[in-house]
This record gives structure tokens, C-alpha cells and sequence, in this order.
């Protein structure tokens, strides 16, 4: 228990130097849960209708997330 709040920790601490980014285009991301190294997001605001979510999950957030948390695998969206 007390490993996955230390990843979540660290999952939502990279969420938060990601977050002015997602800020300029109108959109914003909200973690939802961390399990098994799978992080699932809601985008929210222009980011969760935009056409360039995908690559901005995958490319931009998954990225910065498996570089910097150790143990997480890949990102999610979740609706």
C-alpha cells in the first residue's frame, strides 16, 4: 500500500509540471488511479476533445511518466 501511494506521489508530481502546458492550449489532465504501472487519465477541457489527445498522451505524458517514475509501464485515457 504504502509503494503505491509513493508512486502515485510521483505520478502526480510529474502531472503537476506537465499541467501549465496542458493550461496554454485550455485543457487539463486528472489523475483517476495508478495500478499494476498502467496510469489512467481523464483529459479535460480542449484536451479531451482535441484530435491531438493521443499524441499528446502517449508522446508527450507517457513519456515524461515512464522516464521519470519508476515502475510505471503506460498511460490510459479513461472517459
Amino acid at each position: 500500500m504504502y509503494e503505491e501511494a509513493t508512486i502515485t506521489d510521483k505520478v502526480q508530481e510529474v502531472l503537476d509540471k506537465l499541467r501549465p502546458f496542458l493550461l496554454r492550449d485550455g485543457g487539463d489532465c486528472e489523475l483517476v488511479d495508478v495500478e499494476d504501472g498502467v496510469v489512467k487519465l481523464r483529459l479535460l477541457g480542449a484536451c479531451g476533445t482535441c484530435p491531438s489527445s493521443t499524441i499528446t498522451l502517449k508522446a508527450g505524458i507517457e513519456r515524461a511518466l515512464v522516464e521519470e517514475v519508476p515502475g510505471i509501464l503506460e498511460v490510459e485515457q479513461v472517459f
